[in-house]
């Protein structure tokens, strides 16, 4: 869980839903969020209702930071079907009928029903649009929309209590590590010396000595990870910092696990022993599996 007095860290990925009803039609807010560099809201609307969307991104923009949120509405009007004849269509079937009667001797006049059967004749009736009822019910979806946000919002942030535990966890293993990086790291100029010096010796090479100086100067120069060590640990701390902030730093962990696997590197390619290269390759793993966390941070 959250550690205590910390701001609660919001994942990018969640999921939120509002459903209602406004003068005989539901709707239904379906709203999914997962990773992206950017806050991309798109929106899926029947017609009519797209008039909407500005007013939507409004709502939604100072809630969700980051990430690629799809909102899908959908409306189910309770109607009874009607169908009604299309005047125009009637009036030309008509005058056909009634002129191709009068070329008959003794035809009958057209019927209705068989006038009505023709194709074409017939269509599904209109709705008439009721302006209030129509404002009523943008008025409700768009509502239900914040309220669809909400949801999203606090599924968001309950994924992230979650997140913020591996990254508290992974962190204190690469704390562990570069402990232990350190301590072996200690000692590596020295032994890098005496091994030089070990070497020289059975060579009996007739080297002067001001030269030997500077060749075992620059091979414990070369050997010394303090420096890498140092910036590990002050990595270590400002991700702790971050971790505990919470809110919306998604963008600075993504920077700051660069530098930690440039400080891994480097340690790595300056490792003179078998424990520190493993050691070294054990801290690039840990913060490897930080950075696939990181990005699903908001």
């Amino acid at each position: 869980m959250t550690r205590p007095g910390n701001t609660p860290l919001a994942s990018m990925t969640g999921f939120g839903r509002a459903a209602g009803e406004s003068g005989g039609t539901s709707w239904t807010w379906e709203l999914r969020s997962v990773n992206g560099r950017g806050l991309d809201l798109r929106f899926r609307l029947p017609g009519g209702l797209d008039v909407l969307e500005p007013a939507l991104r409004e709502d939604a923009a100072p809630l969700l930071g980051r990430g690629n949120v799809s909102a899908t509405l959908s409306l189910k009007r309770d109607e009874t079907p009607r169908i009604a004849p299309d005047p125009l269509v009637l009036d030309q079937m008509l005058a056909l009928a009634q002129d191709l009667a009068a070329r008959i001797p003794g035809a009958a006049p057209p019927r209705p029903e068989a006038l009505l059967a023709l194709p074409g004749v017939l269509r599904p009736a209109q709705p008439m649009a009721d302006e209030a009822a129509e404002g009523a019910l943008r008025a409700e979806v768009r509502a239900g929309f914040r309220a669809a946000v909400a949801e999203l919002v606090a599924s968001r942030r309950a994924e992230g209590a979650r997140l913020a535990d591996t990254l508290h966890t992974l962190i204190d293993e690469i704390a562990a590590l570069t402990d232990q990086a350190a301590a072996e790291a200690a000692t590596q100029p020295t032994r890098q010396r005496d091994r030089l010096l070990a070497a020289l010796a059975d060579l009996q090479a007739n080297i002067p000595e001001e030269r030997l100086a500077q060749e075992v100067a620059l091979l414990a120069q070369k050997s010394d990870v303090r420096e890498e060590i140092d910036r590990l640990g002050v990595h270590i701390m400002t991700a702790r910092a971050l971790v505990a902030q919470g809110e919306r730093i998604g963008r600075k962990l993504d920077f700051l696990v660069q530098e930690f696997v440039r400080e891994a590197n480097t340690l790595c390619s300056k490792s003179a022993s078998v424990k520190l290269t493993a050691l070294g390759l054990d801290l690039k793993a840990a913060i490897e599996r930080m950075r696939e966390q990181v990005q699903n941070v908001e």
